[in-house]
């Protein structure tokens, strides 16, 4: 069994028929379930994810999300020393539309082994990953 980072940008296209990648989550959230791959993601992923379901898609949506699909996915706590060290990360990429959430998520992925992430976010493939599509 694969296992793969599950990022925000993956689950607002799941969860919002309106998005433009939501076709093509749904059918890569399909072949993940079919290999029966094993979902990896943050706190910080959650907490940026319910914040912006809340906001685009309302209560209702983040209801769903945190009974339907959050508890699919394995939550690693991020810790100060993470916290910390994902920033240094973003500031060392010199680039400021990698967020904080980015740079933990590709410090988690390398700590854990993970190639793969589910997500639609570009700066998965420039910092080296694979993803899901």
């Amino acid at each position: 069994m694969s296992t793969v980072f599950l990022d925000t940008s993956a689950i607002l296209a799941l969860m919002n028929p309106k998005d433009e990648m939501h076709r093509r989550g749904r059918r890569a959230f399909e072949a993940l379930e079919a290999e029966e791959a094993a979902l990896v993601t943050t706190s910080l992923v959650l907490v940026e994810t319910y914040a912006l379901v809340g906001r685009r898609l309302g209560l209702a949506a983040v209801r769903a999300f945190r009974e339907d699909l959050a508890p699919l996915a394995e939550v690693v706590w991020v810790d100060e020393a993470t916290f910390e060290a994902g920033l240094d990360l973003i500031l060392a990429r010199e680039n400021r539309h990698l967020s904080l959430v980015d740079g933990v998520s590709f410090l988690v992925m390398r700590q854990r082994g993970l190639e793969r992430a589910f997500a639609f976010d570009p700066h998965f493939e420039e910092e080296g990953f694979a993803t899901i599509d």
